[in-house]
């Protein structure tokens, strides 16, 4: 049974910092692509970052230079430090998990297999 769980949300001022933490049981991130998306309310889902096997990232325009994601693949954990938050980062975020397919070059949504529960983040 595969689980993601996310943990790290919770209130911070505009300027402030948080690190949101993903840890997965029955499957290992260290072989997949994971990332990180968020819903902010009546929004679609918006990527965050993707990191992949190889080790390339993509970052949403608007988290550039304020978001950080990382890996331990001994903790079997993916993070994401968030610095600089702004009010407009304020939404669920959530971690996905997958095995990318050979053939194609880069995951979107509905191609993860696992997705955590979410975790809020509210910056006032």
């Amino acid at each position: 049974h595969v689980q993601l769980v996310e943990s790290g949300g919770g209130s911070v001022q505009a300027g402030g910092s948080l690190r949101l933490s993903c840890t997965a049981s029955g499957f290992s991130l260290a072989d997949a692509d994971v990332g990180w998306y968020r819903q902010r309310p009546g929004n679609e889902c918006e990527l965050v970052v993707t990191l992949s096997d190889d080790g390339s990232t993509l970052y949403g325009d608007s988290v550039k230079g304020r978001f950080t994601i990382s890996q331990d693949n001994a903790k079997n954990t993916l993070y994401l430090q968030m610095n600089r938050l702004e009010p407009e980062d304020t939404a669920m975020y959530y971690c996905a998990a997958s095995v990318r397919p050979t053939w194609v070059s880069r995951l979107t949504p509905g191609m993860y297999n696992y997705w955590g529960q979410g975790t809020q983040v509210t910056v006032s």
